[in-house]
């Protein structure tokens, strides 16, 4: 089945010519389903190509999804164009209030600083609070993911000794957890961040379970154990030349950065990069909306209710 955006939306475009199946809203509306209804806190500066990865995965699902995107208030977006912001983003002050079936919260380049002091922190701390009593599961992001963490369990990050950007293999800890359902036993995730968190913080948390992690990168995938609240540490949405736009922004900023590691063929960055997280990417966002969503919240959306 098909996502469900606007027409004029700059993603739908992109969408159409890799074949993937978008539907107009005109068209959505004449179908007698509920579709899932999904929100995208869209915090990264790359708005338009964060939302089409992220669409992109969402797409690939025999269910059908409407999905809002939305921008905080208390923080204006420098590097999008404010007419795409209000035509295409809600404020979270309107929504607010609105039951979604899942949220997605994404990464942000504020890592380095302390939560409390970025701009928009009460405002997000809001939207985790509105999450646990409108919304049946929300899957965070890196920055998001690690935000999410500290503000429902307390559980600090850490600034890590150079900044960790590259492709790492993983593995699956609970091969038996909806989520990881037919994941290899290794597979692959870009990641890019200068922080972490200690894997020792999360299992002194009983609710929260360790479903993937890497030698190189830690843990990468934690969950709730009602799958109401899923954790992830690394970008799986990146395409194939996300990781190298950074390298090569970091470099006209004359930040020295690294190579990112498994990256490029050979990893000389002459090369093109080489793709081996995208199965597992489609894989990952499907399982978490059939089996975190879709099977479990219910179809009258406004009966979704408080986490005991």
């Amino acid at each position: 089945m098909p996502i469900r955006i606007p027409e004029n939306l700059p993603a739908a475009a992109i969408l159409q010519r890799e074949s993937i199946f978008v539907m107009s809203e005109h068209r959505a509306h004449s179908q007698d389903i509920r579709p899932l209804n999904i929100a995208i806190l869209n915090l990264m500066p790359t708005k338009v190509e964060t939302e089409t990865q992220l669409l992109r995965l969402l797409s690939n699902s025999p269910l059908q999804i409407e999905v809002d995107l939305l921008k905080t208030e208390t923080y204006a977006s420098k590097n999008t164009a404010e007419e795409h912001l209000l035509e295409f983003y809600r404020p979270v002050s309107q929504v607010i209030g609105n039951c979604y079936d899942g949220l997605i919260v994404t990464g942000a380049p504020v890592e380095l600083m302390d939560y409390e002091e970025v701009d928009y922190w009460e405002e997000l701390k809001t939207v985790f609070d509105w999450a646990d009593e409108h919304i049946y599961s929300i899957l965070s992001i890196c920055w998001g993911a690690q935000a999410a963490l500290y503000h429902y369990y307390g559980i600090p990050k850490f600034k890590l000794d150079s900044k960790l950007s590259g492709v790492y293999e993983h593995r699956v800890l609970e091969k038996s957890n909806k989520i990881t359902r037919g994941f290899d036993d290794r597979f692959f995730v870009p990641h890019s961040r200068h922080t972490s968190i200690h894997r020792e913080e999360i299992l002194r948390r009983p609710s929260l379970r360790i479903l993937a992690e890497s030698n190189e990168a830690g843990v990468y995938l934690t969950a709730s154990e009602d799958l109401r609240r899923v954790f992830v540490t690394g970008h799986s949405e990146y395409d194939s030349g996300t990781l190298r736009y950074e390298y090569e922004r970091d470099q006209a900023r004359g930040l020295n950065p690294d190579i990112p590691a498994n990256y490029f063929q050979g990893d000389d960055p002459a090369n093109e990069p080489m793709v081996k997280w995208r199965s597992h990417a489609n894989l990952l966002f499907s399982n978490w909306l059939n089996y975190a969503v879709y099977q479990e919240t219910p179809f009258d959306i406004d009966r979704i209710g408080c986490r005991g």
